[in-house]
């Protein structure tokens, strides 16, 4: 070919991105040269920007005129020969060709016009390879001087052009790729990573990302030093070019298993990864490629630990449901030491809750104690304790608590099992119709409630919590407490449960605590008649509410414990005086009113639980004068007045209206009657100086001298008022006990005219027929009739009542339909606002 190749330029050219040479072609004429001259113009060839233009200029020999294709005047990459000898580039010829047969046109040479007997094709081997040596060794030319361009020295535009040649000829073949790797360019283009520029940064990236694309060696290249963390680094940038670029880059690197490992290795890429998958301000091909890096990175199981740390949990899933054995005891080991939010423990029992129990199941122990961990951690939210109860959980769990032999769980295991029982049934749920058993039981069953009870007595205090906690959730369900009282009462366990008071460990004490609470409406004497026989336990719960801490859920539990018991225990009120409980309670009611003690969620229930058993003190004031003199010594009266007015807390003002009626009821008794003189000799013969003189200060219900401190007389301490504006509160537990301690204004032993007056004094008169005619409860409406009658005996009062028709039909209706004690007192009434004639005679005199 010597002699035929001549020179038209001493430039260098790359492939198919060039300018055109003056070629001398014959100039074809008519239709087909107007087709063969607007090929160039119609033929894609790409273009190539004058700064790419500029670098190429670099040469090392000149081209020649045979190296370009006539219709795409591109250098030749496959030139093939025709019949007639000329040259073309293959794709380009077979275009033409095709377009004459889509035309109808007969077959011609594009340069000749001449018809062309054949399409056949003769590859022209020596012109090919001629111009791949002249194209290899002009790159390697140009190759030479983009390693001189990259490097410090070199302006932004000489590095930018040079990395944009670098990756241009690596696009063009792997081969070039090697020549690349060889030439010593991917630790210069990884130093441009450090430039000042922040375009040269992204294209340094972007290089890279072609010279290392599906080339594994020049992959290896990268990876070598800390170049990969450089890349990390990126991810970290708030410049979203740079952030894409080294996520484009990092999943190329990621589709090599031996880069997967050490990209997960260092500190933050996983995390920023994952960060980028959620992203709303990266661009959707950022997401994309964070999201296929991550997918890629997957195949090693310390990165899927890392993804689940940080928050990416699907892997270790999939991993837990679908991965050979070994697998999934790893990942289930991992999954029970995360720390997981509650809805996300909610997906993951749905994903993985049945694998897990069917682990527990069959699998070995190691497999087990994997499992078990697992579900510990996941089941402590309700929402995903019900998933799991739904999966089958219970039967597992009761089995691995029961059985006994050669497959035995060992007891810190037990430990766990009973750890996520009791996390499962502290979730709403109806455990009585969930079968646990091969005969059919349930967790409330009589025989397994007996079992749980046996391990509680035979097991370590860790474990005993544990399932005393699991007895706390069976019987704070109104479904199930009174079948788990039954199997308790007939195991004879009580006084076993009281003991767990005394407990040093403070879980073990809490569980028992919140139990013996559960359990006391329903069992009250027995556990009073426990606390008094048993030395010690009664003071160890004092000791408990006296602690001067933020208030605990403990505490709570105590409190409430002690305000279930029966209210008219005298032996275990006598107790309780003894040992300074009431005194206690009074010093912790008042430092909350004080605001000296702090506790969230649980100062309400204390408060509540405090003045219930506070009030329980009145109950006994006619059998224990001690009683008496603390009411005395601690004021309780003002402090019962004061409670009244804890507006939002119905059972502290109803359990302080109830103790005002008790202490209010003790009045008459207490009151100090004044000492007349005995009438002498002459008021025994004359009458008139019979006549005893006037006493001042007296007071007009009690007849006597009275105080709140001394008689707990509610005139004197001005309750009377606060307990008629609680007439028309909503909770009618409230309005009655308010209402039952303004009837001892009107009681059998004090002045019921002056009580009435007080009544009307305090605008009371109309709040209690409201609450008459509203019929709420059968029990309000009883006091309400009782009330009414006394009111009625006012003349004034019983005239203006006759007048309101719907205050008769009330008690007309009270009359005929309510109990018989109620009936009488309604007849009575009646018949003050002449509804009904004196001498009815319907009910005879009852006592």
């Amino acid at each position: 070919m010597g002699s035929s190749l001549k020179p038209v330029g001493v430039w260098a050219v790359t492939n198919c991105n060039l300018r055109q040479p003056s070629l001398s072609f014959c100039r074809p004429v008519g239709d087909l040269g107007q087709m063969a001259e607007s090929w160039h113009g119609n033929y894609d060839t790409g273009s190539q920007s004058d700064d790419s233009y500029k670098f190429e200029r670099l040469h090392i020999e000149p081209i020649y005129d045979a190296f370009f294709c006539p219709l795409t005047k591109q250098v030749m990459r496959d030139p093939v020969t025709l019949e007639n000898g000329q040259t073309f580039e293959r794709e380009a010829i077979e275009k033409w060709f095709r377009e004459c047969k889509e035309s109808g046109r007969k077959l011609v040479c594009p340069l000749t016009l001449k018809e062309l007997k054949t399409a056949d094709l003769k590859p022209s081997i020596a012109l090919r390879n001629t111009i791949e040596e002249w194209n290899a060794r002009n790159e390697a030319a140009q190759l030479d001087m983009a390693c001189k361009s990259l490097n410090p020295s070199s302006s932004e535009s000489e590095v930018l052009l040079a990395l944009k040649y670098v990756q241009q000829i690596c696009q063009k073949s792997r081969s070039n790729k090697h020549v690349a790797r060889n030439a010593g360019l991917i630790p210069m283009i990884v130093d441009m990573l450090k430039n000042g520029s922040r375009k040269v940064r992204c294209k340094a990236l972007e290089t890279l990302k072609t010279v290392v694309e599906e080339d594994s060696d020049n992959k290896e290249i990268l990876a070598d030093g800390d170049t990969v963390r450089t890349i990390v680094k990126f991810l970290s940038h708030e410049q979203s070019k740079e952030r894409e670029e080294a996520v484009s880059l990092l999943y190329e690197l990621s589709k090599s298993e031996a880069l997967c490992e050490k990209i997960g290795s260092i500190n933050g890429a996983i995390l920023m990864l994952v960060g980028m998958t959620t992203s709303k301000s990266d661009n959707i091909l950022t997401v994309e490629n964070a999201e296929k890096t991550l997918e890629n990175l997957e195949k090693f199981e310390n990165n899927v630990r890392q993804m689940a740390e940080n928050g990416r949990l699907q892997p270790l899933l999939t991993q837990i449901r679908e991965g050979p054995p070994e697998t999934k005891l790893s990942m289930s080991n991992f999954l029970g030491e995360l720390v997981l939010d509650n809805d996300i423990k909610v997906l993951v029992a749905k994903s993985v809750g049945s694998s897990l129990i069917n682990i527990l199941r069959s699998g070995n122990m190691q497999s087990r104690e994997a499992a078990l961990k697992a579900l510990n951690q996941i089941s402590s939210c309700e929402a995903s304790a019900k998933v799991l109860i739904e999966a089958g959980i219970l039967p597992s769990l009761v089995k691995d608590l029961f059985t006994v032999g050669t497959n035995q769980l060992p007891m810190r295991l037990k430990e766990v099992a009973a750890t996520i029982l009791a996390n499962v049934v502290n979730s709403d749920y109806d455990f009585d119709s969930i079968l646990v058993g091969p005969d059919h039981q349930t967790l409330v069953s009589e025989d397994i409630v007996h079992n749980l009870l046996h391990l509680i007595s035979n097991t370590g205090p860790a474990i005993e919590s544990k399932l005393l906690q699991v007895l706390v959730g069976l019987t704070g369900s109104p479904s199930t407490v009174i079948s788990v009282i039954a199997a308790i009462k007939s195991s004879g366990a009580i006084i076993s449960l009281v003991q767990f008071i005394e407990a040093p460990q403070k879980e073990l004490r809490v569980a028992s605590i919140k139990l013996l609470r559960n359990l006391s409406p329903h069992v009250g004497q027995e556990l009073a008649d426990a606390l008094r026989g048993t030395v010690g336990q009664l003071g160890s719960l004092i000791k408990v509410i006296s602690e001067n801490i933020s208030i605990t859920d403990e505490q709570a539990a105590a409190i409430g414990l002690l305000a279930e018991l029966p209210e008219r225990d005298l032996g275990l009120a006598r107790q309780m005086l003894d040992d300074g409980a009431f005194k206690l309670v009074y010093s912790r009611v008042v430092k909350i009113r004080q605001g000296g003690s702090k506790g969230g969620r649980f100062v309400t229930p204390f408060l509540e639980g405090l003045v219930r058993v506070l009030a329980r003190v009145t109950l006994v004031l006619a059998d224990e004068q001690d009683a008496i003199a603390l009411c005395r010594e601690l004021n309780l009266a003002e402090l019962f007045i004061e409670l009244l007015q804890t507006n939002g807390l119905d059972n502290v003002q109803m359990s302080s209206a109830t103790a005002l009626e008790n202490l209010s009821q003790e009045s008459k008794n207490l009151t100090r009657l004044p000492e007349l003189p005995t009438p002498g000799f002459c008021a025994s013969i004359f009458p008139c100086f019979s006549q005893q003189p006037a006493i001042n200060g007296l007071c007009r219900l009690h007849r006597g001298t009275c105080s709140l401190k001394e008689s707990f007389c509610l005139l004197e301490g001005q309750a009377v008022d606060k307990l008629v504006a609680l007439l028309d509160h909503t909770n009618e537990k409230v309005v009655e006990a308010a209402l039952a301690a303004l009837s001892t204004l009107l009681d059998d032993g004090v002045d019921i005219e002056q009580g009435v007056m007080l009544l009307c004094e305090a605008e009371g008169v109309k709040p209690i027929l409201d609450v008459l005619l509203e019929k709420r409860t059968e029990n309000l409406r009883r006091r309400a009739v009782w009330v009414v009658e006394r009111l009625l005996r006012s003349d004034e009062i019983a005239y203006e009542v006759s007048g309101d028709p719907n205050v008769s039909t009330a008690l007309v209706d009270a009359f005929q339909h309510a109990d018989y004690r109620t009936r009488q007192i309604a007849e009575r009434a009646l018949k003050h606002v002449d509804r009904l004639p004196n001498f009815s005679g319907v009910f005879p005199n009852v006592g």
